[in-house]
């Protein structure tokens, strides 16, 4: 920093390369030739984990957790607790609402510390039934890739476009193998398991995580293979 300052301040040039460089810091302290900003989840502090709870007690799960780290002043141990949901288009009573939905029901992300105390505090939270990982103890932190498939980058300026439904043309079966086509996990494959021909809506069984998750997703988000 102190290089660049230095630099910016700089009023003798003695030749041409000179004022070439400070002329570059200068567009750049100004912002006006900056990429966007991208914030992405993963470079928060900590390290981010998948929590299997019992079926339906996501919530509880969160209130419990929240409360543990309220009495034991985990703060700056366990940072943040994310349920993953996502804004779908259904039909009831013949009209268009748009409701909010569990993406991997019985899933939570957590980020925190990548510490034994803070996975067994976790791990022994009621309704938690475990991490996703090779062993209890030690959990698999989730990569890059798999956090921004979920928790969408923010780009600065950026407002995330909403993807816009159609009504299509039903053509599936249970047990067909689809491909997704949009969304978090565009290019991932898995098996038919319901279909909802009122809601126009597919739920597929996606290996996510090492383990066979349901995906619900509109007819148009998916492709027979």
């Amino acid at each position: 920093m102190s290089d660049i300052e230095t630099t910016h301040h700089d009023h003798e040039v003695h030749d041409d390369e000179g004022a070439e460089e400070i002329l570059d810091v200068t567009i750049l302290e100004d912002g006006l030739d900056e990429e966007p900003l991208v914030e992405s989840a993963y470079d928060r502090p900590g390290r981010w984990y998948i929590v299997h709870t019992f079926a339906g007690h996501e919530q509880k799960v969160i209130g419990a957790l929240n409360n543990i780290i309220k009495s034991r002043e985990l703060t700056d141990s366990i940072y943040e607790i994310y349920l993953p949901e996502e804004d779908v288009t259904e039909f009831k009573s013949g009209k268009k609402v748009t409701v909010s939905k569990r993406m991997f029901p019985s899933y939570l992300l957590i980020r925190c510390e990548p510490d034994p105390e803070v996975f067994y505090v976790i791990g022994s939270t009621p309704g938690v039934t475990g991490f996703v990982g090779a062993e209890k103890t030690k959990p698999t932190a989730l990569t890059r890739r798999e956090i921004d498939n979920i928790i969408r980058p923010q780009v600065e300026g950026v407002e995330q476009p909403t993807a816009k439904r159609r009504m299509p043309t039903h053509e599936f079966e249970v047990n067909d193998t689809v491909q997704i086509k949009t969304g978090p996990f565009a290019t991932f494959s898995g098996h038919v398991a319901e279909i909802n021909e009122d809601q126009l809506k597919v739920k597929v069984l996606v290996d996510i995580f090492g383990r066979e998750t349901p995906v619900e997703l509109d007819f148009t988000q998916v492709t027979k293979l």
